[in-house]
């Protein structure tokens, strides 16, 4: 499929970088809870995975309770300053822009919860060139993003055929398979390009995206 009629985009990796919003909220959940902290490098594979599956493999436990807390300490900061602690990759509102311009149908597929993925899609000035914003819920019902992408597909009336998720993570491309979309992965944000190898085509830059809408 060159051009798609629908295009899906992840948030954290390939719109913005809260990189320091979450690595920070990160390391105020396990101080909280009184765990080791911690490196740069482990922190920046937590960025695009859902909550429960990241502090489940940094506090190395399957108790439910004691991630649960952890999300808890982790959203009182994420929730305050957390999620301004963010950027625009450059080029990316030039590319929604001029692809909006050409009459795409764009919406945000994210596994951060809709009510922050909104309120950050709102701060960059977003809003108007996407048709929805679709995220995790806080109880976890849409934690895997296969499930949130199936949602948002029959929510929306999408014909998966004519659609591609576009993403930095590999969770983004095995939700587009499990739901017959196309992929694109995008190099600026954390996914490697050997992590993207499954995507149908890879993007160096966000101005790439223009081309997608042909």
């Amino acid at each position: 499929m060159k051009h798609p009629h629908t295009l899906l985009f992840d948030l954290d990796g390939t719109l913005t970088d809260n990189y320091v919003g979450i690595a920070t909220s990160i390391r105020h959940a396990l101080a909280r809870l009184d765990a080791p902290p911690t490196d740069d490098a482990t922190l920046r594979t937590c960025v695009g995975p859902p909550l429960r599956e990241t502090f489940a493999r940094l506090l190395e436990t399957a108790d439910a309770t004691l991630i649960e807390q952890a999300i808890a300490h982790y959203r009182e900061r994420f929730a305050d300053v957390g999620w301004q602690e963010n950027i625009a990759y450059p080029g990316i509102g030039a590319a929604l822009a001029a692809l909006a311009a050409k009459g795409t149908a764009m919406y945000v597929c994210t596994a951060k919860p809709e009510t922050f993925a909104r309120r950050i899609v709102a701060h960059f000035g977003f809003a108007p060139h996407f048709r929805a914003v679709y995220g995790a819920d806080f109880a976890g019902k849409f934690d895997d993003k296969a499930t949130l992408m199936a949602h948002l597909v029959a929510t929306e009336g999408i014909l998966p055929a004519a659609a591609m998720m576009i993403g930095d993570r590999s969770h983004d491309i095995r939700a587009a398979r499990s739901n017959g979309l196309a992929a694109a992965g995008v190099l600026w944000g954390y996914g490697t390009a050997a992590e993207l190898a499954d995507a149908d085509t890879v993007l160096d830059a966000p101005r790439d995206l223009v081309a997608l809408a042909g």
